[in-house]
Order: structure tokens, then sequence, then C-alpha cells
């Protein structure tokens, strides 16, 4: 296996993931924190704010010419929200050692520069520096503001939300004005210490490195030495977890100027039988997962009911959604044919050559991963905050072991929670 994960102090990890497919070595450093109110806002802010400059790099322009001497290293960041959990996410990604005209460190100072930006931001005073606080704060919300303007993505948006209403899950990964009109340089940087002194962190590094320099240069940084232990807070979640009450379907319908439907229905996956994840895969797969799927042949090509249909299976939170565009007028009758998908399903009304389709389809997912370092580092943080590890040909051994009784047991236990629809 190419990949080993070493703890550098209780709740900071490191991992390493061996590969020789690319002249470039990623580093990334992920923060986890479990998804609230109070904390979803200032958690979106502080990515941006942490870029814009550290105390040995006062300013984007000087990290931005510190990485353009660096063989023109490119640094990224952002939030995402994965289960539970709200992810501050920091990538660089540099030229590998080995490639370089003359003997040099760089991995060394990638890792210093990542390290820096996270761990040692700039501070004026008792706080960030106010004229970068207020700029991101404007900033932020014009991404909060235009998130009506896609309206397939906010439907999507829309009925996670009342799916999950009153839940962490529920919460917009990029927060809420009126949380941001409460943000000081002061409040977010002591928020940011209790963030960085609690959290669980982890380092990921994708490339050529040795892994014993690559440890001593991690251990012996002095940004990560001045970090404490911690038992980190953080929401494991996987389809173990995940199991919700039955309910009657809620239906939420909205109405906007828009030319074309928008339908989201959100599906409870009720089992945590053994497997669950890689069943639930298969039965995504056969429902929505691509042209040969059930949703794709019936809705949109047979009845033309749809502009685009198919389906995404959310494994942390152990729910699928069905993403439809439709035509206003075509609404109930597209419905019930999602339905009558649905329904087939459970009675086993699908044949070898659709489960076969579904398989091939995930486990040319699965061996493209290795196809991209970020894909591979997504890949094994997903396994580290679901706590349940699968090396990539373990996921695709049991992908090809699942069998039709095992997609027919599952699919008694899916029931619609929630449908969202998007009208004029």
């Amino acid at each position: 296996m190419n990949y080993k994960k070493t703890e550098i102090k209780e709740g900071i990890n490191l991992h390493k993931i061996d590969t020789d497919k690319f002249k470039t070595n990623l580093y990334a450093l992920f923060i986890a924190t479990p998804l609230n109110r109070e904390t979803v806002t200032k958690n979106a802010l502080l990515t941006a704010i942490l870029r814009r400059g550290t105390e040995n790099l006062k300013s984007q322009e000087i990290i931005s010419k510190k990485l353009e001497e660096m063989y023109g290293a490119e640094f990224n960041c952002g939030v995402e929200k994965t289960g539970d959990n709200q992810i501050l996410k920091f990538y660089l990604e540099a030229i590998s050692d080995e490639f370089l005209p003359n003997q040099e460190e760089l991995t060394q100072n990638c890792i210093q520069i990542l390290f820096d930006i996270v761990l040692n931001p700039l501070v004026e005073g008792s706080g960030f520096n106010k004229e970068y606080v207020e700029s991101e704060k404007s900033n932020l919300k014009q991404i909060i503001e235009s998130k009506i303007d896609n309206k397939r993505a906010y439907s999507f948006e829309r009925c996670i939300e009342e799916m999950f209403k009153n839940e962490p899950y529920g919460l917009y990964k990029f927060g809420y004005i009126e949380d941001l009109e409460k943000v000081t340089p002061q409040n977010l940087y002591e928020y940011y210490k209790t963030l960085i002194n609690e959290c669980k962190i982890d380092i990921f590094v994708s490339g050529t490195i040795d892994n014993n320099k690559l440890e001593n240069i991690v251990k012996e940084n002095k940004e990560i030495q001045k970090l404490k232990p911690r038992k980190p807070k953080y929401i494991v979640n996987s389809e173990k977890t995940e199991k919700r009450k039955v309910q009657k379907p809620n239906i939420v319908e909205e109405h906007m100027q828009v030319g074309q439907g928008n339908l989201v229905i959100g599906l409870d996956v009720n089992s945590d039988i053994e497997n669950t994840k890689f069943i639930a895969s298969v039965y995504n797969a056969i429902l929505g997962g691509g042209a040969n799927s059930k949703l794709f042949q019936n809705v949109r090509e047979k009845e033309s009911l749809a502009y685009t249909a198919g389906s995404t299976y959310k494994r942390q939170k152990n729910v699928i959604y069905i993403r439809s565009g439709i035509e206003i007028a075509n609404y109930e009758k597209a419905l019930n044919t999602i339905k009558k998908q649905l329904k087939d399903i459970k009675q086993g009304k699908f044949s070898d050559d659709d489960i076969n389709n579904a398989k091939q389809l995930i486990i040319e997912t699965i061996r493209s991963i290795n196809g991209s370092q970020d894909g591979e580092i997504t890949y094994y943080y997903g396994q580290e905050l679901s706590d349940v590890f699968s090396s990539i040909e373990e996921y695709i051994n049991k992908i090809q072991n699942v069998n039709k009784s095992d997609i027919e047991e599952i699919a008694k236990e899916i029931c619609i929670n929630t449908i969202y629809f998007l009208r004029d």
C-alpha cells in the first residue's frame, strides 16, 4: 500500500501517499470542526483571512511572490462540509525536488510556508488585520448572496436544508450574512486560537519524499512544535452512525422567476447492515448514477420529462439525492415516474446488466482516484473522518461482491424524506 499514517501528537496526524506518477508534490493541511451555527460563518471567513498574510509574509502579494520564486508553486484554500463537520482546507502544490535544476530543499520550504499561513497568521494588536477582515467579509457576503444565482445548486442546498432542518448538516457551508455582521478582528482571532488548539488537524503529503525525512521536517517545524496535543472534537459520520426515523415525506414548494423547474428528492437509507455503503452505492448507480440508470433511461429518455435526471449517494449521512430539471407542467408526471423507479427496484425489477453497469461505473470512478493527487488525498481523508478504513482495492472488491439480494434488501429500507420543487 502506498499510504502511511503517523501520529505527530495526539489529535495531529501526518498522512503520506507515495506516488511517482506526477512531477509535483501536493501538501495539504485540514482542520475539522463540528458544524454549528455559532461558528460556521467564522470558519468560512477564516480561510480567506489566513491566506492574506502571515507574521513572516505580511500580504498576499508577498506570499505570491515567494511562491513564484519556488518554481511557480501554487497555494489554494477553502471550506467544505463533510458529514456533520466543517473542514478548513489548505493546499500547496510544487515541483518535486528530484526535478529541480539545482539541489534545493523545496519540500521543506513548501511545508514551512503552508504551516506559516495556517499556524502563524498576521496579527495586529489583539486581532487580525482590520482591512483584511473587512475586505473578506465583503467577499464572503457576495458569495452567500450569489447562492441563489445558480438555481440547480440552490435547489439542492434547499433540499438539504429542509431535510436536515435544525440539524448541523442543514447549515450552509459559507455561513450567514446576519452572523457575518457580528464578526470583528478581535473575536475572530480569539475563535481562531481556540480552533487551532482544540481541533483535529491532518497533514497530507502526496509525491516522492522519503518518509523519515518528511516526518523529521514536520516534527521539527517550530509552528507544529507550538501546538499542544488535544482530544479533537469532530463528528464521525458513516452508514453505521446515520439512521433516521421514518416519517411522512416533507413536501416543500418554492416560487421564483424561473423558466425551468428544479426537483430534488431526499431519500433516507435506513439500513446499518454490514457493507451498507457499498450496497447503497450500487443501488444509487442503478437508480440514477449514469446514462444506463433507471432515472436517465425512463424519466429523461423514454418519457422526455426531464432535461437532467440523476442521483447522488452521500455516504457520510447515508442519504441519496435525486436531482431533476423539468418542465414545470411535468411536475406530477415526473414525480410519479421517479417514484415508480424506486418501487421497481424495491420489487427486484432490475437485471444483471443493470448491476454490472452500475458496478463498472463505480469501479471506473474508484480507479480514477489515484489519477490525481487531490483525488487520493480526498479519498484517504474521507476514510480518516469516517473512522472506517478501506484501501482502494478493498473498496473495489466490496463493490464487486454486492449481489441482487443485497440490493433488494437495502431498497426496502429506502424511503422518501423530502420533496423540494423550485417553480415559477
